[in-house]
């Protein structure tokens, strides 16, 4: 049989949010039995490591407005094929869908080209508004 929790010395002491039954609390203790949020640090974090202090290069400037752009450019390419193409015979006559006539059932359905055709223009949302948004002061 092992000791009770406050005889046993072979463990660390261990952060409690409740207070153990069996031992005796100290009179600094909290009356609520949680314990005090720990000490902030002193010393403080260096400055080289703070991403704030360090000057963003041109190169980098560029990189991010080249990626802004291409992500425009994606998302509107993308989202103009999903508003036209499930209204087109290309979407139906697919010879992928030859196969399997219930996947081209499915495919055929208004609901369902309907869909596309939303997301379709949710991406186009997506992408203007990330070029409309854009803004260097909040570079990574």
């Amino acid at each position: 049989m092992l000791p009770p929790a406050s005889v046993r010395t072979d463990r660390k002491a261990e952060p409690r949010l409740m207070p153990d039954p069996n031992t005796t609390q100290p009179s600094s203790a909290s009356p609520t039995g949680l314990a005090s949020a720990p000490a902030p640090e002193s010393t403080p974090a260096p400055a080289t490591l703070n991403p704030a202090s360090v000057p963003v290069t041109r190169l980098q400037i560029w990189l991010h407005r080249l990626l802004v752009l291409l992500f425009v450019f994606v998302c509107a390419a993308a989202g103009v094929l999903l508003v036209i193409l499930p209204w087109t015979p290309q979407w139906t006559d697919n010879f992928l869908l030859l196969r399997y006539p219930t996947l081209r059932t499915l495919m055929t359905h208004g609901f369902f080209r309907g869909f596309c055709s939303g997301l379709g223009l949710l991406d186009i949302w997506i992408g203007f508004s990330e070029a409309i948004h854009y803004h260097e002061d909040k570079l990574p």
